[in-house]
């Protein structure tokens, strides 16, 4: 039979790896989100080279508009990234108080659920925030069609 000491540990050790589940679930999202962070600035770069050589007064005020756009994405992508470095922190500190809260004889009480739940809830900002930033790039992405598509019956059908 197994002491109760060692069953004792086999628990802390559990305690400690279940906020590795939202670790992996956060690294995810963060890899998605500077992925997505890295498409934003080669479409804001291609934008601003467009601007640079446009001459005409209504191709500049639409390519500004659209690196505002840009320009928005990649803060809004800047916060969910940095909400989601604070969920990570938040649940490597739960991990790290469950072993500490048992080691010194249970002094944290709360702490680690607390540390677990605003790592959870940075983690549901940090998405709203993602999928904000979604709406954004497909609403830029359709803006652009809808453009290329009035220049392109503008110069009618080419033969």
């Amino acid at each position: 039979m197994i002491p109760s000491s060692a069953l004792s540990h086999y628990a802390i050790l559990t305690a400690m790896l279940a906020p590795a589940f939202f670790l992996t679930a956060t690294a995810a999202l963060l890899t998605s989100a500077n992925s997505r962070l890295a498409r934003i600035i080669d479409r804001a770069r291609a934008l601003l080279k467009q601007l640079g050589e446009s001459e005409d007064t209504e191709e500049r005020s639409l390519l500004e508009k659209r690196i505002e756009l840009q320009r928005r994405r990649s803060t809004i992508i800047l916060r969910g990234s940095q909400l989601l470095y604070v969920a990570i922190s938040c649940f490597v500190g739960t991990s790290l108080t469950v072993a500490a809260d048992s080691l010194l004889g249970h002094r944290f009480d709360q702490l680690p659920t607390v540390l677990a739940v605003l790592g959870v809830l940075a983690m549901f900002a940090a998405s709203l925030l993602l999928a904000r930033e979604a709406a954004l790039a497909v609403a830029a992405v359709n803006d652009e069609m809808d453009d290329a598509h009035v220049r392109a019956r503008q110069r009618g059908p080419t033969g």
